[in-house]
């Protein structure tokens, strides 16, 4: 049996049984997302800083060296603007959170800056593996906006995702919803997440939960798919 959280309540649920689609390794990836300096540098002048995420750089590095060893494809996302700022600040619509989030935060220095083509910000924390596949383009919340992240997917032949990084209430939520409305079977690992604060964060966690898919922690995921039959390490069976 496998544990699960079920709006903010842990209860038993069967890997074999209804949910065994989002337990089975075969036709699954791991989709990091946003584990970059732009985020997570300490460096005062990082443009959208979100420290909660810092926490959870070396568990999410473990858990994807485990899943490697499984045969678990793992999928880096991040966001990446062209350095002229027309994807966003010098385009004809800019992101929201760069005025809303501020209502809450303050001003953010060098926001700006955040995320522009070949800038130190888009460089990855966590570590990437010569086997790991890599999305960048991502412009809005959702790592599937407008980067190709739908089609590698679907060229992997996966049908089921583990989505962990940042922001648990942003990108990891919208990406959450874009998944499942695209077909995919959404688990998200609720030690490898971090989110605004706590409360913001549970209440993404809770409303994955109850509307896209398993909440769980990296530990459960791994076991599940230590005791399925696996294919080849690195592959997956169509």
């Amino acid at each position: 049996m496998t544990t699960i959280t079920v709006h903010g309540t842990q209860r038993t649920a069967d890997p074999h049984g209804p949910l065994r689609d989002w337990f089975d390794p075969t036709h699954t990836a791991i989709v990091s997302i946003d584990m970059h300096e732009g985020h997570l540098s300490e460096d005062p002048a990082c443009p959208c800083p979100a420290p909660r995420g810092r926490a959870i750089v070396g568990p999410i590095d473990d858990f994807h060296r485990a899943a490697r060893a499984l045969g678990i494809p793992v999928v880096h996302v991040r966001s990446e603007l062209r350095a002229s700022g027309i994807d966003d600040v010098g385009g004809t619509s800019d992101s929201a959170w760069r005025t809303t989030f501020p209502q809450h935060v303050g001003p953010i220095p060098g926001a700006a800056d955040h995320a522009l083509a070949g800038s130190r910000w888009t460089r990855f924390v966590t570590e990437v593996e010569p086997q790991d596949e890599v999305v960048t383009g991502k412009k809005r919340l959702s790592a599937f906006y407008p980067t190709d992240l739908d089609f590698l997917l679907r060229q992997m032949g996966v049908r089921a995702v583990v989505l962990d990084g940042i922001m648990a209430d942003c990108c990891v939520l919208n990406s959450a919803f874009d998944a499942s409305n695209l077909g995919y079977r959404v688990s998200v690992p609720s030690d490898l997440v971090r989110g605004t604060d706590e409360g913001l964060e549970r209440a993404a966690l809770s409303m994955v939960s109850l509307h896209l898919g398993v909440v769980t922690e990296s530990a459960e995921l791994l076991a599940a798919w230590t005791s399925a039959t696996v294919g080849s390490p690195g592959h997956l069976t169509a």
